[in-house]
């Protein structure tokens, strides 16, 4: 996240805003309300009598730990009593957990926000954990600032955008709670959160999924908040290709990277969220407009990333031996991408064993680099198929030292320096070779990395990088990210007790202990787009 203050014209400053939201009956449970409850129930976020079934309605012990006969690692308990100092409070319910609970920092800037892409992963710890009430705020909280004017200057933001962030101001002397929103204008670049709307939709399936509870996402707001995200995603324009066009800095590399254009890690997100969005919309007929636009969207995408964005030995090879201005429909190179771009490094990096979706295909440019985020939801969206699933985990044993090396995760490999990191980035002192989003490691990407290799039936790989995480991510006191090539060195700009980091880390250890988590965050592959991709004889 960057390090600006939130400056935002979209404020909640009245618990009148969210009066609305449930007021509809709610699940028969005898319970004893507190009398901080009568607020939120009159808002409609929570109720904390609800619960999944087998929830439990405590907050001190992780349920994880009591549905195992062996003793957790001593990490584990640390990890959630940091994970909740992180809650942020409205009217006296939880609704999300800031970024990072670091006293030690001279500045708080906006890691005292809840960013809706960093709670993922504390939302799916609460759930395993059977705790869903706070992840059912959250997801309230956000869809109601959705509904909210955006503006960033004189511009309208298009009405379906999430919000990156939201910060409660609690007010000791009037005795209420203000929620200012951030929705790209406080942001470097002031660039629109183009994976929020994204991780909300995802998120909704996984709360779904984890309560069996179908309630939340048939409610009028979250119908209609999926339908206003989707909207904007499946509008039409002047694109020739079904992948989203995107700018720098919209997704978790929120700098400027040369992320530009179609980056992997928006594409996987969208395919996973249409695919979330189609089991949970309703079949009125609103829904089944949308449902017919995701399928036709789905299909096109699918064949356009498995054929145009796959990379392993063979198909570096094709590209290699490329030729160019090609005319027609029956070109080859249908990019015209110039086989003397293909970056030196990528050959040697590329082993006969694996592969994986490269970074971004546009008209004469392909980006080679691996990102983590990217193909790790492109496995657990099945928008991989198993044979690619496979081919990127093998890669990932192959290329171990360089994509995990000393602490779990790369977010993108390699580094970029020299000219063209002034080029590329602008001269971004955070982003530095081996830093941060430029070849940093993040220990929140191994919750992504250990339910990919549940997912491809690979758990030892998780297993070892949950190991490495162990070693070191307590006692260096929960790191944002890590620098250096093989990810020996706390970041240089890194914030402490990371909220992300912890809750990353919970998710797989949770996730190893009990597979079944995965079901939640995990989609199966879709017969529609199940067909291998064959390339035509042109190719061989």
């Amino acid at each position: 996240m960057e390090d600006l203050r939130v400056n935002s014209q979209s404020s909640l400053s009245d618990v009148d805003d969210l009066s609305r939201l449930l007021d509809r009956p709610r699940l028969n449970i005898e319970r004893k309300r507190s009398f901080d409850e009568r607020s939120f129930s009159e808002m409609g976020i929570m109720d904390s009598g609800i619960n999944s079934p087998g929830g439990r309605s405590g907050w001190e012990t992780p349920a994880s730990s009591t549905r195992n006969s062996f003793e957790p690692h001593p990490m584990v308990a640390e990890a959630w009593d940091a994970l909740r100092r992180s809650l942020v409070h409205f009217r006296g319910q939880p609704v999300g957990t800031i970024a990072a609970y670091d006293h030690a920092s001279e500045e708080v800037l906006n890691y005292d926000q809840v960013f809706v892409r960093d709670f993922v992963p504390s939302a799916l710890a609460f759930l395993m954990n059977g705790e869903p009430e706070i992840v059912k705020n959250f997801l309230l909280m956000t869809i109601q600032i959705q509904g909210r004017e955006k503006r960033i200057d004189r511009f309208k933001l298009g009405e379906g955008a999430m919000p990156a962030s939201f910060k409660v101001i609690h007010d000791p002397i009037k005795k209420t709670d203000t929620v200012i929103a951030d929705f790209g204008e406080s942001a470097i670049g002031r660039v629109a959160p183009v994976d929020s709307g994204f991780w909300w939709i995802i998120l909704l399936r996984a709360y779904t999924k984890s309560t069996g509870d179908l309630s939340l996402a048939d409610t009028p707001e979250c119908q209609k908040g999926m339908r206003l995200i989707l909207s904007l995603c499946l509008s039409e324009g002047f694109d020739t290709f079904p992948t989203l066009l995107c700018a720098d800095g919209c997704s978790m590399v929120d700098r400027r990277m040369g992320v530009y254009g179609y980056p992997i890690e928006i594409q996987a997100l969208f395919f996973m969220a249409l695919r979330s969005a189609m089991s949970m919309l309703k079949h009125d007929e609103e829904g089944k407009e949308f449902m017919e636009r995701i399928s036709k969207r789905l299909h096109a995408l699918s064949f356009h990333m498995r054929s145009y964005f796959w990379l392993d030995f063979q198909q570096l090879n094709d590209i290699y031996r490329y030729k160019t201005e090609e005319y027609s429909h029956t070109a080859v190179n249908k990019f015209n991408v110039i086989p003397d771009s293909i970056p030196e490094w990528v050959f040697d990096f590329m082993p006969l064993r694996g592969g994986y979706f490269i970074g971004n295909v546009s008209p004469a440019r392909m980006d080679f680099r691996w990102f983590a985020l990217g193909n790790c939801v492109a496995i657990l969206a099945s928008l991989a198929t198993p044979e690619q699933s496979a081919a990127i985990m093998d890669l990932i044993e192959e290329r171990w030292e360089e994509l995990v090396g000393e602490m779990p995760v790369k977010i993108c490999h390699p580094a970029i320096e020299s000219h063209e990191w002034r080029i590329v980035t602008g001269c971004d002192p955070k982003n530095t070779r081996w830093s941060y989003h430029n070849g940093g490691s993040w220990p929140v990407l191994l919750w992504l990395l250990t339910a990919a290799c549940i997912k491809t039936g690979r758990p030892q790989i998780a297993r070892r990088a949950i190991d490495l995480a162990e070693s070191r991510l307590l006692k260096d006191g929960w790191p944002e990210y890590y620098d250096g090539k093989s990810g020996r060195f706390i970041g240089k700009q890194a914030r402490k007790f990371q909220t992300w980091s912890i809750a990353g880390y919970l998710v797989a250890k949770m996730m190893l202990e009990d597979p079944s988590h995965l079901g939640m965050i995990s989609l199966e592959e879709d017969k529609q787009t199940k067909p291998v991709i064959k390339r035509s004889h042109s190719w061989t």
